[in-house]
């Protein structure tokens, strides 16, 4: 019944792009990377972990079971190989889990290994410093030429020590971590 007004303008064309094809690694990088920048605004699709394969658990109850006996039909070969094969899947799949757990835990005891050490050196470098001759970067406190030199300095030499507490336990990081990023 309503009469067609005025005929819909053409959408705008997009610009063709021309075609390129990325001749190393390095090169598919740069052009994703440039097709993100065109448009900072829009948000940056980030693919989730997807889940390890792990084969199908075994069934609780086995409807086929085998016969023992002799002569069984050319048809019960094949469900054997099947059941074979998902069976050899699974526990190659455990041995696998397993021998990653295994190279998880030893990782774990490298890291506390490392851990302890470095705390050891830095023990080791605290006491230096401690026993050791003042540090060549400690500034000296002048006293004042009418101050009497033992009274300036103690209240000085409270205060400097306290200072040089506080430095010392700020940098007591461990000198080497691995793990850490």
């Amino acid at each position: 019944m309503a009469a067609p007004s005025a005929p819909r303008p053409p959408r705008p064309r997009k610009e063709p792009q021309p075609l390129v094809i990325p001749r190393s690694a390095a090169e598919e990088q740069r052009l994703r990377l440039e097709r993100l920048m065109r448009n900072p605004e829009k948000t940056v699709p980030i693919p989730e972990k997807l889940n390890e394969w792990a084969p199908r658990p075994p069934p609780e109850f086995v409807r086929d079971v085998m016969g023992s006996s002799a002569g069984a039909g050319s048809g019960e070969f094949h469900v054997y190989r099947h059941l074979r094969r998902r069976e050899y899947q699974r526990q190659d799949f455990m041995d696998a889990m397993a021998e990653k757990q295994r190279l998880d835990e030893e990782f774990q005891k490298k890291l506390e290994r490392n851990k302890m050490i470095a705390e050891e050196q830095t023990a080791k470098r605290r006491r230096k410093r401690q026993v050791g001759a003042p540090h060549p970067f400690i500034l000296f406190v002048f006293v004042e030429p009418g101050q009497s030199q033992e009274q300036g300095s103690s209240e000085d030499d409270e205060e400097d020590s306290k200072e040089e507490e506080e430095k010392e336990d700020d940098a007591e990081e461990p000198s080497f971590v691995m793990g850490r990023g």
